[in-house]
């Protein structure tokens, strides 16, 4: 696997903006070849010669990895952008829903088409260098030479402040959902207005006591329930694959507990998965395997997908003998509504390699997974 870029994109709105600057996050999330690592606090700044009553900035930095080029990222930016409702207009300093630079992509240090990497904004803006700072301290600029740290220490601030936090919800980020319980905090507006008229689409009064954050609660509950379209394959098993001359026998991972979402019906389905894989000279950590069953289970799903995902997920990244992936799974959706069978239970296999093509194989690793 080739190793992706380091980049930081900074945000910045001054219209509805603490609603744009989080969905700009969010979008940034879902982005194919994104990979969000960490999100500064939001800070608060000047209009910087707009006009007299130009509304206050918000601006956030956003450190991430990608496969993408320069080009690919800023085309993604410019698509965010867009996502917000963002009108371009000949007046650089007119209030917008949405900016979102490219200011850093790893080491580059060119103009490209009139766009210089590093943004210039890095040394000389305040509200550019001081989020940055935030969320990336030891960043060190390639022409400058000083860490953002550095930079931010000795710029101007110009009534630049940090004002709240922003959260960036990875099931594998130290900052979990329930760290943001407090009121104050920006989370999802966007979906909680959703998830607020779904509320009075129902019949329900979302202001009433015991409804009045339910929006909030469940924005961040389907944010982790989902978590999987923004979490990779490579981000979970990150270097811990190992040399193992000599390892050929069966590795065997059993009982492991997975909870998902049909994407039928948007209710929970669950179980426990038997893995194993016939190493090839590799071999990966145990935890791992768990965790890239839960990349693909946190996501709108059907079991007979999952199972062939988890599979081919750890076919190719230890290219083992063989990988066999065995699922057994509840549906609520069976279970609540519909034919209402509450004992059933549904079993998916996937076999690959050895597992397929040999049935002592085969034989051996379903007599093992059997109580």
């Amino acid at each position: 696997m080739s190793e992706p870029t380091s980049a930081i994109i900074v945000i910045g709105s001054n219209i509805q903006k603490e609603r744009n600057i989080p969905e700009a996050v969010r979008l940034l999330r879902r982005a194919p070849g994104v990979i969000v690592d960490r999100v500064s606090r939001i800070f608060e700044s000047p209009s910087v010669d707009g006009p007299p009553d130009a509304p206050d900035f918000f601006n956030a930095a956003v450190l991430l990895h990608t496969d993408l080029d320069i080009d690919e990222l800023r085309a993604v930016a410019h698509s965010v952008e867009d996502e917000l409702g963002r009108v371009r207009t000949a007046d650089p300093n007119a209030p917008r829903t949405a900016d979102v630079d490219v200011v850093y992509y790893g080491e580059m240090a060119e103009d490209r088409e009139g766009k210089p990497i590093p943004d210039p904004g890095a040394l000389e803006a305040a509200h550019v260098a001081l989020p940055i700072a935030d969320v990336a301290p030891e960043w060190i600029h390639p022409v400058d030479g000083r860490t953002t740290l550095e930079i931010a220490e000795q710029i101007d601030n110009d009534g630049v402040r940090p004002i709240m936090a922003i959260h960036l919800s990875s099931p594998y980020s130290p900052r979990r959902p329930d760290d943001f319980d407090d009121v104050s905090d920006v989370y999802a507006p966007r979906l909680e207005a959703l998830i607020r008229q779904q509320l009075i689409e129902l019949g329900e009064d979302p202001d009433r006591e015991g409804l009045d954050r339910t929006p909030l609660r469940v924005a961040k509950a389907l944010d982790y329930l989902t978590s999987g379209y923004s979490t990779s394959v490579e981000e979970v098993v990150n270097d811990a694959i190992f040399d193992a001359e000599g390892a050929e026998e069966m590795v065997l991972l059993r009982d492991i507990e997975f909870y998902s979402m049909c994407e039928h019906h948007m209710l929970p389905f669950f179980g426990t998965a038997a893995i194993a894989y016939l190493p090839k000279g590799k071999i990966i950590g145990l935890s791992k395997i768990a965790r890239v069953l839960d990349v693909f289970a946190r996501r709108l799903q059907v079991q007979e997908r999952l199972t062939n995902q988890v599979a081919g997920a750890l076919e190719d990244i230890l290219d083992p003998h063989g990988v066999a992936v065995v699922l057994e799974g509840r549906h609520l959706c069976m279970m609540m509504r519909g034919v209402q069978k509450q004992e059933s239970a549904m079993i998916t296999s996937a076999m690959r390699g050895t597992f397929k093509d040999n049935p002592r194989t085969r034989s051996e690793f379903l007599e093992l997974i059997r109580d």
